[in-house]
């Protein structure tokens, strides 16, 4: 390779790294060891690891503890599937492109939309293409206003989106405030229902408020949520978002998982990546097709609606698995034991003295937040020790909310597991 390239040392092939980012000194590295004794090795280091199964987990903050059937492992890991590239050719992809039509079939129902496309890469780049999308449709206009609310990793994504397109972001804190700002410059308006603490604010308004300057309204949603509340598509929101992981994914330490992205139809050819149709041949015999693939790849850049270059079809297959096992029925009593366990939580807390933020008396689901007395570091270090996977500690993404506990509480915690959280807070607040 050095002599293919006219160099005269390894050093030369890595010249234009900064010497200050090398590293200068020989690595710690034991001796080699044979496969059988590294892999020997390897089952002891990863003894020491803590499954998550065994703790008891109340995290949430959009990534969710939920039980996933069997049958969604056992399908969507067979070989025509795990193994699948991106469906370029239809007569050779007919079973990809079937699945992801369910897919787009079963969001767009969730969501009250007019059609959904393929899948995103996540929930945050969701909110960041849907921004794209309102600039691209409101030309001429620069600016997005949300409410804060929506997922702080969002907010980052469509910061950075933004700022690549010269565009202004705002974050306002209520309505009266979004008042003051949404002006007919605005090209949307991102909301979350519910929010990032958990609250089912009202959507409507801001949805309404977009529409009464001209702008695009934009929500973002939890799906299981979906199964329980109105649809934002049919208060009336132009765009819905969100993050799948809680649709049959598993946690993974984060990912992969995959967005789901949703409009109504007059933004239909705009859409971010791609959208599975049926299509008939001559003879009427029934075909699924890509029908909009409005991506850098496939036609002039300038024309693209989005540079996204795939969608994350086994991850949406996962939750098209996981759906259809389940059905509307199914997904509507996960979300209500879930919200059923979390209110019972809430009220076992109360009753310690550790009131819900912003008040009691804002209406939740399954997640909600806590003000705790103490640093909420050390009190889930506590609950570690116990077996217990406490809340997310909220001021990791605000300063502003140090001292906020956020807590969810899925279909696969009980009321035993409830309780000993609660046993555990209080001798904590007690030491």
């Amino acid at each position: 390779m050095l002599k293919a390239l006219s160099l005269e040392s390894v050093d030369a092939l890595f010249e234009d790294i900064p010497k200050a980012a090398r590293l200068n000194r020989e690595l710690d590295l034991p001796p080699a060891l044979s496969e059988m004794a590294l892999s020997r090795h390897l089952r002891q280091l990863a003894e020491q690891n803590q499954s998550v199964d065994s703790l008891v987990s109340f995290l949430g903050g959009g990534f969710y503890d939920r039980y996933i059937p069997a049958a969604v492992s056992a399908l969507s890991t067979r070989g025509e599937f795990a193994t699948a590239y991106t469906p370029y050719q239809p007569e050779l992809s007919q079973g990809t492109l079937a699945a992801i039509f369910e897919f787009q079939s079963m969001i767009q129902a969730l969501t009250g939309t007019y059609a959904a496309q393929a899948s995103m890469y996540d929930g945050a780049s969701a909110v960041g293409e849907a921004a794209l999308l309102a600039l691209g449709h409101l030309r001429g206009r620069r600016r997005m206003v949300i409410l804060r609310g929506v997922h702080p990793d969002s907010v980052k994504v469509v910061r950075t989106y933004m700022a690549a397109r010269g565009a202004e972001v705002t974050v306002v804190g209520d309505l009266d405030e979004m008042k003051q700002v949404v002006t007919d410059d605005v090209a949307g308006v991102i909301v979350q229902y519910p929010d990032m603490l958990g609250q089912l604010t009202e959507a409507q308004p801001a949805i309404e408020l977009a529409h009464a300057v001209g702008a695009l309204a934009i929500v973002a949603s939890d799906p299981v949520a979906l199964a329980v509340v109105k649809p934002p598509g049919e208060m009336g929101a132009d765009i819905v978002v969100g993050e799948g992981q809680p649709l049959g994914n598993s946690l993974r330490y984060g990912g992969p998982t995959f967005g789901f992205f949703a409009v109504q139809e007059p933004l239909v050819r705009k859409l971010p990546g791609r959208l599975v149709g049926v299509a008939h041949d001559r003879d009427g015999r029934r075909g699924f097709v890509l029908t909009l693939q409005a991506r850098e790849q496939h036609i002039r850049r300038e024309k693209a609606t989005s540079n996204i270059c795939s969608n994350h079809s086994l991850n949406a297959l996962a939750a098209t698995i996981y759906m259809a096992l389940l059905g509307p029925q199914g997904l509507k009593e996960v979300a209500l034991i879930s919200a059923q366990l979390a209110h019972y939580l809430a009220d076992r807390l109360a009753a310690l003295g550790i009131t819900r933020y912003p008040h009691d008396n804002a209406p939740f689901l399954y997640e909600f937040a806590v003000r705790v007395p103490g640093a909420v570091a050390d009190l889930n270090r506590h609950l570690l020790s116990r077996g217990i996977l406490g809340g997310v500690a909220l001021e990791r993404w605000d300063p502003a909310w140090a001292g906020l506990w956020q807590l969810a509480v899925t279909e696969r915690r009980t009321r035993a597991d409830c309780d000993r959280l609660v046993e555990e807070v209080a001798a904590w607040m007690s030491r």
